[in-house]
């Protein structure tokens, strides 16, 4: 009986502790839910635990994990993922009162612990203020204005002519690789002023794929910041000495073409030590942030795009359509030849909006609190914008998970790159948009091009065509794609 009164005893305490314990959790959630007397609550989300918040229920994909939960709480949600509170956006009418109404509260990027020990100095890390104006300011101004990219034409033609008489007929390419060492090559000369050997391509290739690895990479000290200084995972120690590896090689391009390319530019502005003052070390930040954004993105685009006409026959056949109508059988393709070819140009745009580089896009971090959408968005929370569910949400596009490039030959100005209406946003929006959008159409158009007039393309014998994707920072195609050229027109000289 003793015995049965002290279960009964024992029962009723653990009762009580677990009914203490909800309560406590309610009186925290119901505080946080509401964020001051006469303010707007937070964007319903998922409840959570305590101290872990959603972090449990993560899926790795986290693009479509956002996106189901927008289909349960909205086009305006937040979550909780340890101590950082979360939001979301998933429509164009919230993107367009964010960067509308709080454009400037909203220009923040907060560096993730990784990305603060190494790449703080960078213009996408820098916060809003006048280093990275500064920064920004130059690069439009010197390197990626109208007349700047035009310079780089001879750098462009050279190197794709490089890559295409480089392939041999019948043996198998990695497109990923073709695209990086073309798309490096270029970049490297216009900033340094150099051609890199194929061994040092190799060196700097290691640390732009580590260098978004890292970024990508979970870290418990972006959710919990208080116990960022233990750095439990090793992730900032990994990306100091990642940094320093870098640091070498941009010591040994500067040294070789001290006078040449945008650090000739950007040495003049130090030696001045001018308004526009920034330091060394942005310079070296600067240039990574250039070569890691330029490359990613136009070897992820050709390389979804490859991969999609390869599955889309109809469509791959009109391009060649194009291409031999326009540019002839008796000559490579030139620059010049691009403006003309227009459903090529479709080609990339619905490869962007199917396969948006950066499908989060680099989280922005409010400045001041603000409410949007009729909820309180706190300072410091991390704000991400979904353009993968937005591009493929079937309230704004027609059949939106199918290839169709001629949705974008209407000449609508809903899709072009500036994200007007908010429904089509590859490059992001409001002041943090990509600098580098006229450079990266340039490079996709002409690459693809040139690499689709010249060759037949076929898979490997056994090789299955697919298009599931690898979630990053940077949305990759899981498996590379490696393919076959067959020269399509024997009597042309792909070696001029």
């Amino acid at each position: 009986m003793q015995e049965s009164n002290d279960d009964s005893i024992g029962f009723q305490l653990a009762i009580s502790l677990l009914v203490l314990l909800c309560s406590v959790f309610l009186l925290r959630w119901l505080r946080w839910r509401s964020c001051g007397r006469g303010r707007p609550p937070l964007p319903p989300g998922p409840l959570g635990l305590p101290f872990l918040g959603s972090l449990l229920s993560l899926d790795p994909e986290l693009h479509v994990y956002f996106r189901r939960l927008a289909l349960t709480h909205g086009p305006v949600l937040s979550l909780r993922l340890g101590s950082k509170l979360h939001v979301v956006l998933s429509s164009p009418a919230a993107v367009r009162e964010a960067f509308k109404d709080h454009d400037e509260a909203l220009a923040n990027h907060e560096p993730t612990a990784t990305s603060a020990v190494a790449l703080r100095h960078n213009m996408s890390w820098s916060p809003h203020g006048p280093i990275w104006r500064a920064l920004r300011k130059v690069t439009v101004r010197e390197l990626l204005s109208v007349s700047g990219i035009e310079t780089v034409g001879h750098l462009l033609h050279r190197e794709v002519r490089r890559a295409v008489s480089g392939l041999r007929e019948g043996e198998p390419v990695d497109v990923r690789d073709l695209v990086f060492t073309t798309v490096f090559r270029v970049l490297t000369g216009m900033l340094w002023g150099v051609t890199p050997s194929d061994d040092t391509t190799s060196q700097f290739r290691k640390v732009i794929e580590e260098v978004v690895w890292l970024l990508s990479a979970p870290n418990v000290s972006d959710f919990f910041p208080k116990i960022a200084a233990l750095d439990l995972q090793g992730l900032s120690r990994r990306m100091k000495e990642l940094y320093k590896r870098y640091t070498l090689l941009f010591a040994k391009f500067s040294e070789e073409k001290r006078g040449e390319g945008f650090l000739k530019v950007m040495m003049q502005i130090l030696e001045k030590g001018d308004k526009e003052s920034f330091t060394m070390d942005n310079v070296k930040g600067l240039f990574l942030d250039l070569v890691t954004a330029g490359t990613d993105t136009s070897t992820t685009t050709i390389e979804w795009a490859m991969s999609e006409l390869m599955c889309n026959p109809e469509a791959m056949e009109r391009v060649r359509n194009e291409l031999d109508a326009v540019v002839g059988k008796g000559r490579l393709v030139e620059e010049s030849d691009v403006p003309r070819l227009q459903y090529l140009c479709a080609v990339m745009k619905e490869t962007l909006r199917l396969h948006p580089v950066v499908p989060l896009l680099i989280p922005h971090t409010p400045s001041s609190t603000l409410v949007l959408g009729g909820y309180t968005i706190p300072k410091g929370s991390y704000v991400f914008v979904n353009v993968w569910a937005i591009h493929r949400d079937p309230a704004l596009w027609e059949d939106p998970l199918e290839f169709r490039p001629e949705r974008f030959l209407q000449g609508n100005q809903n899709y072009d790159f500036r994200g007007n209406t908010c429904i089509y946003l590859p490059f992001g929006h409001g002041r943090r948009m990509c600098v580098g959008i006229s450079l990266s159409q340039r490079m996709i158009i002409y690459m693809l091009a040139s690499f689709l007039h010249c060759f037949d393309w076929e898979s490997p014998e056994g090789h299955k065509l697919e298009l599931s994707e690898e979630f990053g920072i940077v949305l990759k195609k899981a498996r590379p794609l490696v393919l076959i050229p067959r020269a399509r027109f024997h009597q042309l000289d792909i070696q001029t």
